[in-house]
């Protein structure tokens, strides 16, 4: 007699059955897992707001509140998407707004928690939850360093922790990496050999960025890297190995490099139509673009970092194929 429901530990070395869940492959799975997204975008907008603020933690104070009148909020006013939509979004004691953001990242927390669902192989539940929880904390990393320029440590030290943790009890998240390949015996990546490929990438996603910075600051005498994005770097090349590196980082550049130009675009139109406005358009194109060149180049990095790291970490093997270089 089959049963509906399989352990979830299933595909980790010398488990046992803690916790039972429905088969992985079923829609029913899917919308659960999905569903669990939503709720998880919930709490990451918490990591987003207190992760920069040094008097808050996740943890204290316990419940969330109106950051406008400090009212605590009741259950019905943290229900995801739901809660913003019924309230108009605001805020149902003082009416303040309620920023767009909010639903945002909880439907992203579905959209990478149904990603992770649909890419990982069958019968994988620790695949699916290692890939789930790291792209669950990239959006934490990319609204961080959108709104204050920096990458927090929870997310980039604690990813560099957990990178190893995960790599010995997932070894399937480096089948395909060439650094446990190499050391596998029978072809079976072991918990030794994907602890390998785990270091190996973390010390190139890591050191590579902190080369690139350390010439850059030599070269321009500036700071050409910040240190979060090497460590953000290092904890998803423990995550996604030596090759996922390399795919992670052409993905990064090519992105921050398209919106890089279109943010000077942005700044060279904002140029000229204040010359408009204020009738000094004779001062002519050179000022708007040398303007637009140094304001329009300052974009956080760690999104784009984060992007390519969650792309590779979905399907790395098939995005190899679309880069050249035979990687």
């Amino acid at each position: 007699m089959t049963t509906p429901f399989v352990a979830l530990w299933a595909d980790g070395p010398g488990s046992g059955a803690f916790l039972a869940l429905p088969p992985m492959d079923t829609a029913f799975f899917g919308v659960i897992w999905s569903i669990l997204g939503l709720f998880v975008g919930s709490f990451l907008n918490v990591c987003i707001y207190r992760f920069p603020e040094e008097d808050l933690s996740v943890f204290r104070p316990a419940r969330s509140h109106c950051p406008k009148c400090d009212r605590q909020l009741t259950w019905s006013e943290n229900i995801p998407v739901l809660s913003w939509l019924f309230q108009r979004a605001q805020c149902r004691g003082c009416k303040a707004p309620i920023h767009w953001r909010y639903p945002l990242v909880e439907l992203l927390g579905c959209a990478v928690f149904y990603a992770s669902w649909r890419m990982a192989p069958t019968g994988a539940y620790g695949v699916l939850i290692v890939s789930s929880v790291v792209l669950a904390g990239l959006i934490v990393a990319t609204f961080v360093d959108f709104d204050r320029y920096e990458i927090p440590d929870q997310v980039s030290i604690g990813g560099m922790w957990a990178a190893p943790v995960a790599s010995w009890l997932v070894p399937a998240l480096h089948a395909s990496g060439p650094v446990a390949l190499s050391m596998a015996a029978g072809g079976q990546v072991d918990s030794v050999a994907a602890l390998a490929e785990c270091f190996a990438g973390m010390a190139l996603g890591g050191g590579f960025l902190y080369a690139v910075g350390w010439i850059g600051s030599k070269l321009y005498g500036v700071d050409a890297m910040g240190f979060g994005d090497v460590k953000l770097m290092a904890a998803g090349g423990g995550f996604i190995g030596v090759k996922g590196v390399a795919a992670a980082l052409i993905i990064a550049v090519v992105v921050a490099s398209v919106f890089g130009i279109l943010n000077m675009l942005r700044f060279y139109h904002v140029v000229r139509s204040r010359q408009r406005r204020r009738k000094t358009v004779n001062r002519g194109v050179m000022d708007a673009i040398r303007t637009a060149r140094i304001f329009g180049r300052y974009l956080p990095f760690g999104p784009y970092l984060a992007l390519g790291i969650g792309i590779v970490l979905l399907d790395w093997k098939d995005v190899l194929t679309l880069l050249p270089f035979g990687l």
